[in-house]
Parts: structure tokens; C-alpha cells; sequence
């Protein structure tokens, strides 16, 4: 199995409608750090996993520097925008999403 991992820095504003009062309903910012892992038991063409930029280019270029509410169809919690994340990429399997250095959110997809 080949494994490789993808950091990035995405900068967004979202509002989190929520069943009970935060300042989270605010619309507000954050410089998330998104963490990907993909794997594959066979390199592709070119002796990739996939290719670093292309990964890039489909999350950050699509979220950077957006509003997450305009740009997701759903609350776009840092557990959602981790799970949308992985979806968008067929070999990730794990994606962090750190909002502060104190809040991470992780999805792992399943190995069923």
C-alpha cells in the first residue's frame, strides 16, 4: 500500500446555524489547516498516488479565501467541511481539519 499526505492552509468564513446560542452563528473567520491522507495499492500512470497539485487545486482552489456557507450545501461544521473534503478525492481516506490549535475535527472513512 502507498500513502501520502497533503497539508494545506485555507482561509474562510462560515456561520454555524446551531440548536442553541453560540457566537458560532456569527459569521466569522478562520486559516483552517486541512490535513489529507490518500492511499492506493497500485501507483497510477504516472507513479503517483495522486498528484500533489491536483489535490490542491480541488479543495483550495474551491474553498480558499470563500464563504463556506455560499459555497456547501450543509452546516458546514469543521466535521462536515472534513467529511465533503474527503469525498472529493477517491483516494483520501482521513482528512483533519484544525479551526484554532485547539479544535480539530477528523474524518476516517470505513474500511467495510
Amino acid at each position: 500500500m502507498y500513502y501520502i499526505r497533503k497539508t494545506m492552509e485555507i482561509a474562510g468564513c462560515h456561520q454555524l446555524k446551531l440548536s442553541y446560542r453560540s457566537k458560532c452563528e456569527k459569521l466569522h473567520g478562520h486559516n483552517w489547516v486541512v490535513t489529507m491522507f490518500c492511499k492506493a495499492k497500485e501507483l497510477n500512470q504516472d507513479g503517483m498516488v495522486i498528484d500533489f497539485t491536483q489535490v490542491k487545486e480541488k479543495i483550495h482552489g474551491y474553498l480558499d479565501h470563500g464563504n463556506l456557507n455560499e459555497l456547501l450545501p450543509f452546516n458546514p461544521t469543521a466535521e462536515n467541511v472534513a467529511r465533503w473534503i474527503c469525498e472529493q478525492i477517491p483516494e483520501c481516506y482521513r482528512v483533519e481539519v484544525q479551526e484554532s490549535a485547539r479544535n480539530v475535527a477528523i474524518y476516517e472513512e470505513d474500511e467495510d
